[in-house]
């Protein structure tokens, strides 16, 4: 399927690694240019030269995203060196899951805040018809026992931001819409670090899904880069769970 996005540009907070970077390649492979953005400058460089290498333009820069100023200087840098802006992918997180204040903290300031600077700092410069993704997790739509009370709180709160953006941008022909994955297994993320330190929990984990596994960080990139394609030109305001099966609610 022709997902209709050669020549466009999308911009992806976080992706140098796991999901993130699944989903610049993702885009890269469709034919669009991409712009991304993590803390790590020597990562930044190596992902940008994948992408140039797959024959799009890329552009990046060393940033936290935390930093509202040098996150929206950045999008309209990338607007700027581009030419144009389709898509933004809010997928930068720290994964603090504790019940301090400093956990909330880092929490709010990169799962929510993050996500809203760069919206605020993109929806000036989006293309009609352009798309906008917050990455959200099922940990904010089912408690799981585990002492990820902040994380999930904070996850949570995107389901409303978006929804009440995907309404308010509506008629501007830009749509908004959360995916929520599931585990997903790579190297060094959350759950690689798990297997290596907790094998018991990992397996119990992994057979907590019917499936019996773990996703891939493709499988969520699959989604988002669909979901931000016009084939997906009526879906707006929704949450899209990629986890396998895992969580048992029904979502009505």
């Amino acid at each position: 399927m022709d997902l209709q996005l050669r020549g466009k540009h999308f911009l992806i907070t976080g992706a140098t690694r796991g999901i993130g970077r699944a989903i610049a390649l993702g885009f890269a492979a469709e034919g669009a240019d991409v712009s991304i953005c993590a803390r790590d400058g020597a990562a930044v460089e190596e992902a940008v030269a994948a992408l140039r290498g797959m024959g799009v333009r890329a552009y990046g820069r060393a940033l936290d995203v935390a930093d509202a100023e040098a996150l929206t200087q950045f999008v309209q840098d990338a607007h700027a060196a581009m030419g144009r802006l389709d898509g933004v992918v809010a997928s930068a997180s720290p994964m603090a899951s504790g019940r301090g204040v400093e956990d909330f903290d880092v929490a709010y300031r990169v799962d929510l805040m993050h996500t809203r600077a760069a919206v605020e700092a993109a929806l000036p410069l989006l293309e009609k018809g352009a798309a906008i993704t917050a990455i959200s997790s099922i940990s904010g739509i089912e408690d799981y026992g585990f002492d990820g009370v902040s994380y999930g709180t904070m996850k949570a709160a995107l389901f409303f931001y978006v929804k009440s953006l995907a309404r308010h941008v509506a008629p501007k022909g830009i749509r908004a819409n959360v995916v929520s994955p599931g585990t997903v297994l790579f190297p060094g993320g959350y759950w690689d670090k798990v297997r290596l330190e907790d094998p018991k929990g990992f397996q119990d984990n992994v057979d907590f899904n019917p499936m019996g596994r773990m996703g891939a960080p493709e499988e969520i990139a699959n989604v988002v880069v669909f979901l931000s394609s016009p084939k997906a030109g009526f879906v707006s305001g929704t949450n899209v769970v990629v986890d396998g099966t895992a969580t048992m609610r029904v979502q009505a």
